[in-house]
C-alpha cells in the first residue's frame, strides 16, 4: 500500500494545502474541492511519510456524521461521487477516488469551536495549575479524564498555517465575533458533541472532546447562515477512546494521534520543530513501518466501531 503525500492536479487551481487537506478551486464559482491525503501531523509538524487510505477513512467519517447529523445543522457538502462533479475534476477519478469532496464556498467563522465532555489535553492542564478550563471555573478535586458535569464549550482561535491556536474564553469568542454568532454557533456546537457522543456511547465509544469549524454562506433571502464546514467528527479533530478500557485519573487509550504523538515522545520529539535527527528542522519525521501500521489500525478501528462497517 503507498499514501498519497500530495494530491497532482495540474488542471486545477491549489488555493490552500493543509495538514492533511489540499483545497483547489472548480469551474464552479460556488464551490470547492476538497482532498483528503494520508498526510499526517504530530504537534504541529507533519510527517515525512503517510499512512495508507487515512485520506479515505477521514471522509468516510465525515461523511457518515454529515449524514448523521444534518437535522442539527445544514453542511457544506455537495457531493462525493466523482462523476457528479465539474468535467475538470473528473479526470483525476483515479487519484480522488474516496477522498474528495465538492463543497459550498463559505466564509470562514475564525474559532476552532471546541466542546469538551472529559477533563483531558490542554483542558487538563489549565485544570491542574488554576481550577478552570478556557477560564471557565470547575468543581475542585476532578481527576484527568473525568466525565465533566455538563458538556464545555472551550473556543480557541483559528491560527494561520503553522501558527499555534489559542485557547480562549467564551467572552473573548463573543468579543471576537460578535455576541449573535457566537451564542448560535456555542449552542450548536454543544448540541452537535451531545448527539454524537450519545450515538458514539452506544457503539462502545468515548466522545472524550472534538473541533468544529462554522463558516456564513447567503441564503435565498440574502441573510447569512451558518453552516459546518471542513471535516466533522474524525480521529483528527476529536479525542475518542474505547468505552471498554476507561479509567478516569490518568490518560486514556485512544483512537486518535496519540499513539503516534507518544512514539515521538518517546524518542526524543519535543513539542514544535526541535529534537528531530539532524537536518529535519521543519519536516518532520519519519514514522518506521509499524508505527505507520498502528496508525492506520486505529483510523481503521475508529470508523468500523462508529458506522458499523467495514472499510472498503
Amino acid at each position: 500500500m503507498t499514501a498519497l503525500i500530495h494530491s497532482n492536479l495540474p488542471g486545477l487551481t491549489l488555493l490552500s494545502k493543509g495538514k492533511v487537506r489540499d483545497i483547489y478551486a472548480t469551474s464552479s464559482p460556488d464551490h470547492l474541492l476538497f482532498v483528503a491525503s494520508d498526510r499526517i501531523s504530530a504537534y504541529d509538524v507533519i510527517l515525512q511519510n503517510g499512512v495508507p487510505d487515512k485520506g479515505k477513512i477521514l471522509t468516510k467519517i465525515s461523511l457518515f456524521w454529515f449524514e448523521k447529523l444534518k437535522h442539527v445543522l445544514p453542511t457544506h457538502f455537495v457531493a462525493a461521487n466523482i462523476e457528479e462533479m465539474p468535467e475538470e475534476v473528473r479526470q483525476y477519478k483515479d487519484q480522488l477516488e474516496g477522498r474528495s469532496m465538492l463543497v459550498k464556498k463559505a466564509k470562514v467563522i475564525p474559532l476552532e469551536a471546541i466542546v469538551r465532555g472529559y477533563l483531558t489535553g490542554s483542558g487538563w492542564a489549565e485544570y491542574k495549575k488554576s481550577g478552570t478550563v478556557h477560564g471557565i471555573p470547575l468543581p475542585e478535586g476532578l481527576v484527568e479524564s473525568q466525565k465533566l458535569p455538563q458538556p464545555l464549550f472551550t473556543p480557541s482561535t483559528k491560527a494561520e498555517q503553522g501558527e499555534h491556536d489559542e485557547n480562549i474564553s467564551p467572552a473573548r469568542a463573543a468579543e471576537l465575533i460578535g455576541q449573535t454568532l457566537f451564542d448560535e454557533v456555542s449552542s450548536k456546537a454543544v448540541q452537535l458533541y451531545q448527539e454524537a457522543a450519545d450515538y458514539a456511547a452506544a457503539r462502545g465509544v468515548i466522545l472524550a472532546d472534538t473541533k468544529f469549524e462554522f463558516g456564513l454562506i447567503t441564503s435565498h433571502d440574502g441573510s447569512e447562515q451558518v453552516i459546518l464546514i471542513d471535516e466533522l467528527l474524525t480521529p483528527d479533530s476529536s479525542r475518542y477512546w474505547p468505552a471498554a478500557q476507561y479509567t478516569p485519573g490518568g490518560s486514556q487509550s485512544s483512537f486518535d494521534k496519540q499513539y503516534l504523538r507518544d512514539w515521538l515522545t518517546s524518542n526524543g520529539f519535543k513539542k514544535g520543530l526541535e529534537g528531530g535527527p539532524p537536518g529535519t528542522e521543519g519536516q518532520g519525521w519519519v514514522m518506521t513501518d509499524e508505527v505507520v501500521e498502528g496508525t492506520r489500525k486505529r483510523y481503521l478501528e475508529a470508523y468500523e466501531m462508529l458506522t458499523g462497517e467495514k472499510f472498503q
